[in-house]
């Protein structure tokens, strides 16, 4: 049976070509993600290693008591001690550091990667006795040296397109500062090359940023020859404070290094194995397709060998071999594309602003096994069915035609089946409509319902081709009998036209579904984000920095075209022990920057002991304006009573609570600080901007937006999900054209005699060539049709759930997205029909009647 499994595969490798193309697509996201994982993995800890190659041991402050000043926990850190540890035996070199963070500008004024706060180290260059910082070596220009000299690495200097001598605006925790540019490092600190910046001061003037005078944040210690890290790092621990120090390897430092940064870009590795899964998924339909095709038209065959004493479990296992073997080309031509894969995620994932590591690819065993489990498992499974079906051919019926339709019970048990999944799985949606709580388990369950009911059309779909395809087949009547019999066609076999439509079918109901969802949800985070702002321009805070400088709220006031310019301090009340965001405001301007539907009070009365509550958090306590609530307010340590002046509408940009600037900022952790500016201008220009930048001092620490600024942020995070949308749509075309083109071949082999027949009796061949795209095109919108169905339903189910959690969201449908879905489905069908009609088209009339 072995022979006989080899020898089909060899006689049909044009049949299921398409299907080893199916399964390797598959195969090679899940190994391409894998190595591409594993690459990175080593990437990252290979520039680790070689950031701390020269450090055996680092001696670092132990983190301060709570209440005790930031500033104390790197008193221990000096000369005194640099010393001490110098003389220790095993030590090579001792080298202080003082590290912080700095923010920098570009040459035109804009912050450089602000939005990673974590990528932005700042150090001081410290020279050796050869005058260089072996850890920072010199490119260009020289170090600095003076408090107003600056040196940066080269890819900071690149995107940001700075040059020697140039002015370089940054900043570290608060006020703006300039420096000269000095020169420029290379660095292999992997937070710079996993897409940072780096920032060198002289020793002084690090000290004094990150430090206090005299003291460090760190000190690192090279060991001798023949010194073991383990060994070193004992000596050293031995010598320190227990309570005020600690030292740690530099094996275990470039580990903790590598593991952090692998963790904050862990994300992109997930969006290639998703679609390994959808791929995986679909291209399952393709090879069910192709063998149950493949085991009806030997069925003559398979008979034939039952007749002659191979038994049900040998045929059984004859079909397995074939797919075993299939399986096997299929996961080695995909390992092979998905080295290929991993090769070029870096470039496809990565941006100049962040780039990712590259290093050589990293083939473990995990990826091989992978390779050979997904490919032949999902294979061999796949086919299962088909050959459970060849092991019922019985003898007898290599005497009856090779097509039989399916009994009338087991017909009725797909419905029976199909139906019962289809009432559980809606049913269940339905339920959690009413719910509106996107809590992770309503949404695991709402993704599970969801999966129920793609099984159930799965199910159903073979009985729903009739009715669909004939209601469909109505727009093929002007193609007259070239219409007519490629919806007959169609119609042939229910089982295999709804088994052709079920890729597009799943990758329809998957983009469409995510396109309504997402568009929903990025129209409410519109509209959040708009809702009760009434100022034209917000400048807020980002990073490490406490507060804005007040001077620079009397800066932004007396810009050329500010109407008006409020302060707000933004802090925490608790509130019946719960923590929530109070802002700080000014009575008298409020209105002008925010727009407060009050329900009841007057925003006039707010004042010491005065505040103003959101409706959900007065309904949570029961109070109105007039009323009164225990409450403290940031680092206030006593709750005090206080009374309810008014009480609005929920407000994002109002926070659960409004109070006085002048108390909110005065109780704040940062006592009198400003954490937001809103504006409300005469026009809004790019000018304005631009003047707006000038007045806060260009400060790489603030943010200054307009409302189309703060909309196109809040709706940022769509931007994954739309990728996905239009990855998941990319896999679908190319899975349902092989399964489209597959199908169509074979049933064009099929069905040479009758296609022989009509071009006796007078079809053309570009006839032939219409009826078979028309075919195709039927089953491509049967597919779009229910998968539409599908997409839409669970789309304004799940949406249900965002309803209780998003405010302002309301289903959405984007009808440009959808219009397309369809042409492009349509599209997929009369492409992938192109080769087997052309095929059928060139068939000899003579030859193809006389074939048995």
């Amino acid at each position: 049976m072995l022979r006989t499994a080899l020898r089909n595969v060899l006689a049909h490798k044009a049949r299921l070509v398409m299907t080893v193309l199916a399964v390797c697509l598959g195969v090679a996201f899940v190994c391409g993600t894998l190595v591409f994982a594993d690459s990175s993995a080593a990437a990252y800890r290979a520039a680790a290693s070689k950031n701390f190659a020269d450090i055996a041991v680092t001696v670092s402050p132990k983190a301060p008591p709570l209440g005790t000043a930031v500033n104390e926990r790197a008193d221990v850190l000096d000369d005194a001690l640099v010393r001490k540890l110098a003389a220790l035996p095993g030590v090579a070199a001792v080298r202080p550091s003082a590290d912080g963070v700095a923010t920098l500008n570009a040459a035109d004024g804009t912050p450089l990667r602000a939005d990673k706060a974590w990528a932005h180290p700042a150090a001081a260059y410290v020279p050796g006795k050869d005058g260089k910082d072996s850890r920072y070596p010199l490119v260009k220009g020289r170090a600095p040296t003076k408090s107003d000299e600056l040196a940066v690495d080269s890819g900071t200097a690149a995107a940001g397109h700075l040059r020697i001598g140039d002015t370089v605006t940054l900043a570290t925790d608060g006020p703006v500062m300039t420096k000269r540019l000095v020169g420029i490092v290379t660095t292999k600190d992997t937070r710079v090359t996993a897409g940072g910046t780096l920032a060198l001061f002289d020793k002084a003037t690090a000290q004094r940023l990150f430090s206090t005078p005299g003291h460090y944040t760190g000190i690192d210690l090279s060991a001798a020859p023949g010194t073991p890290q383990a060994e070193l790092t004992d000596r050293v621990t031995a010598v320190l404070p227990a309570d005020r120090a600690e030292a740690t390897s530099g094996s275990a430092q470039a580990t903790q290094q590598a593991t952090n940064i692998d963790m904050r870009t862990r994300g992109y590795k997930k969006l290639p194995m998703i679609f390994a899964g959808v791929s995986l998924f679909i291209g399952s339909f393709l090879i069910v397709n192709t063998f149950t095709m493949l085991v009806t038209q030997r069925a003559r065959e398979i008979a034939l060998l039952r007749a002659i004493g191979a038994t049900r479990r040998q045929v059984v296992r004859s079909v397995l071999w074939e797919a075993l073997l299939v399986g096997l080309a299929a996961s080695a031509a995909g390992f092979v594309l998905g080295l290929g894969v991993a090769s070029v995620l870096p470039d496809l994932l990565g941006t100049g602003a962040d780039p990712l590591p590259r290093g050589p690819l990293v083939i473990g065993p995990r990826s091989v096994m992978a390779a050979l489990g997904v490919g032949v498992g999902v294979t061999v499974l796949a086919a299962w069915l088909p050959s459970r079906k060849a092991a019922k051919v019985a003898p007898v019926e290599a005497l009856r035609s090779a097509g039989q339709p399916p009994t009338a019970t087991r017909s009725r048990v797909r419905a029976v089946t199909g139906l019962a999944l289809l009432v559980l799985g809606a049913g269940r949606l339905i339920s959690l409509t009413g719910a509106k709580d996107a809590s992770e388990e309503n949404l695991r369950n709402a993704m599970l319902s969801c999966a129920v009911l793609v099984v159930a059309m799965i199910v159903l779909s073979p009985l729903l081709a009739a009715p669909v395809i004939r209601l469909t087949g109505r727009l093929t009547r002007r193609f007259g009998v070239v219409g007519h019999l490629a919806r007959e066609n169609a119609l042939r076999d229910p089982r295999r036209t709804a088994a052709t439509a079920s890729a597009l079918m799943i990758s329809t109901a998957l983009v469409a579904g995510l396109a309504v969802i997402g568009n929903s949800a990025s129209q409410a985070l519109d509209r959040q984000a708009a809702a009760g702002l009434g100022a034209d321009y917000v400048i807020s805070t980002r990073g490490n920095m406490d507060g804005i400088d007040p001077a620079a709220v009397q800066r932004v006031a007396g810009t050329p075209g500010v109407r008006t310019a409020t302060a707000v301090a933004d802090s925490t009340v608790f509130i019946g022990g719960n923590a929530r965001g109070i802002a700080g405001v000014d009575p008298a301007t409020v209105k002008d920057v925010m727009k407060l539907d009050l329900t009841s009070g007057t925003l006039a009365d707010l004042g010491p002991g005065r505040i103003a509550l959101s409706t959900a958090v007065a309904r949570e306590h029961g109070v109105r304006a007039g009323g009164e609530v225990n409450a403290r307010i940031g680092r206030d340590q006593e709750f005090r009573k206080y009374t309810v002046a008014a009480v609005y509408k929920d407000n994002p940009i109002a926070d659960a609570a409004l109070g006085a600037r002048t108390e909110v900022a005065r109780n704040s952790y940062v006592p009198d600080s400003v954490q937001r500016i809103l504006v409300r201008t005469d026009a809004v220009a790019k000018n304005t901007e631009d003047r707006l930048r000038t007045a806060v001092g260009n400060n790489p620490l603030l943010k200054v937006q307009d409302r189309e600024q703060i909309v196109r942020e809040a709706a940022g995070s769509m931007g994954d999900l739309l990728t996905l949308m239009y990855g998941l749509l990319a896999i679908g075309v190319v899975i349902a054209s092989l399964g489209i083109v597959n199908t169509l071949a074979m049933s064009v082999t099929e069905r040479t005699r009758e296609i022989g027949a009509l071009r006796a009796i007078g079809m053309d061949r570009a006839g032939i060539r219409r009826m078979i795209r028309l075919e195709s095109v039927t089953v491509a919108a049967f597919g779009t049709l229910l998968g539409l169905a599908g997409g839409l339903f669970s789309a304004w189910a799940v949406g249900s759930l965002a309803d209780g959690a998003m405010e302002h969201y309301a289903l959405a449908m984007p009808w440009g997205t959808l219009l397309l879905i369809c042409a492009v489905s349509l599209a997929i069908g009369a492409v992938a029909a192109a080769v087997p009609a052309r095929r059928a088209a060139a068939l000899s009339p003579l030859e193809a009647v006389a074939e048995a």
